[in-house]
């Protein structure tokens, strides 16, 4: 007896991927955790901007792990988070970290490195 193929449905991913809307998986270039401290001002605003800044230059190839700080202050000391909101990028190496609501673009492309239209 010849075993069932698998359909694209009953595909468990992999970790490391996101799956797309069209069902497709693809490999995660960028990794991304924002540590906030509950739904201030400033940790709205900083998802928001990652959200656009991700949207515009990485597309698909970016995962975003929103931690707060306030349901699970612990979480603070593996990345040491000293304010909120931080950003860390933990794909592609190395490490970067970037502290505020990421309203300056251009500065947060630079601090984790991404070349527009990369």
């Amino acid at each position: 007896m010849v075993p069932k193929k698998k359909s694209q449905q009953d595909r468990k991913p992999i970790p490391g991927e996101v799956e797309r809307a069209s069902g497709e998986q693809q490999q995660v270039a960028w990794n991304l955790r924002l540590y906030v401290a509950g739904q201030t001002p400033k940790s709205v605003a900083a998802l928001a901007n990652l959200k656009e800044i991700c949207e515009t230059h990485l597309k698909g190839k970016y995962r975003i792990e929103v931690i707060d700080l306030l349901l699970n202050p612990r979480l603070a000391r593996g990345d040491q988070i000293l304010a909120v909101p931080t950003l860390v990028r933990t794909l592609p190496t190395p490490l970067k970290k970037i502290i505020g609501d990421l309203s300056n673009k251009e500065r947060v492309l630079v601090g984790l490195n991404v070349v527009p239209g990369e």
